[in-house]
């Protein structure tokens, strides 16, 4: 007769789901697989087939009551491991989101705004559409698989422990998160200079001549402008938002040992 005891049954619950618990919050957190127009469903049952996937490769889980004050601790740092790997992808693309509404105010296009599912609020339309241009790209290089790897990696260098976690792993967070604002300002650099230098420009022709108004013609120039520019740099668009892919990368890895 087989008979199973509560230890055997706590042990074997724990060694799924605490691996489960960082998957699904990489899923809550991460570019793409976070996305409004993906079902809950269809996560939970990538998050479930990629945990019975990965079980069997990691290290024995240690024998912890998933119910008691201890369990419910490793569970909720499994998830917060998660939840940071996500955290600092998306914080890439809040730089694009960021690029985008400095070029677009420079533009004139302030004023236009747009309904974001990604966010539930408004956000500028040139934040939508490059935003909609790097989630391709980050399609276009396997970024959600290189996500899936790092979240399966991160059981060699993060284990199942009850070990807290280091707090430089959260500095890191903070520190790294000031790149959103270097990035996106680079990004949108060119653009920004060739603007300001329009802007000037009309400044100099409106004092040169009073007569012509600045609203009229001013609005329409720096639209076309912008447009040309934004298309003309399109071309170059494509690699340097693969090498802000691949620094999140090298950021999820570095946070990793700092945890570690």
């Amino acid at each position: 007769m087989l008979v199973v005891t509560y230890e055997q049954l706590a042990t074997w619950l724990g060694g799924f789901i605490y691996p489960l618990a960082r998957v699904l919050g990489m899923f809550a957190s991460a570019p793409l697989f976070s996305h409004r127009s993906v079902p809950v469903r269809v996560r939970l049952g990538i998050g479930l087939g990629i945990a019975l996937a990965i079980i069997p490769t990691l290290p024995p889980t240690p024998a912890i009551d998933p119910g008691s004050y201890e369990g419910l601790l490793v569970l909720v740092w499994q998830m917060a491991i998660g939840i940071a790997i996500g955290f600092v992808m998306r914080m890439v693309f809040a730089a694009v989101d960021m690029a985008g509404a400095l070029i677009g105010m420079q533009m004139g296009l302030s004023f236009a705004i747009f309904f974001s599912p990604t966010t539930g609020g408004q956000t500028a339309v040139l934040s939508e559409f490059l935003g909609l241009v790097a989630t391709l790209l980050f399609l276009a290089i396997n970024g959600h698989l290189i996500m899936v790897d790092l979240v399966v990696r991160s059981f060699d260098w993060l284990p199942i422990t009850t070990t807290p976690l280091a707090a430089g792993g959260w500095a890191f967070i903070a520190r790294y998160a000031s790149l959103i604002f270097a990035l996106g300002l680079l990004l949108a650099l060119p653009l920004i200079t060739a603007l300001l230098i329009t802007n000037i420009a009309l400044g100099v022709l409106t004092r040169a001549a009073p007569q012509l108004n600045l609203f009229a013609i001013g609005f329409p120039v720096t639209l076309t402008l912008g447009f040309f520019l934004l298309a003309l740099s399109m071309g170059h668009f494509g690699p340097v938002v693969a090498s802000f892919f691949e620094r999140g990368f090298d950021a999820i890895d570095a946070m990793l040992r700092a945890f570690a």
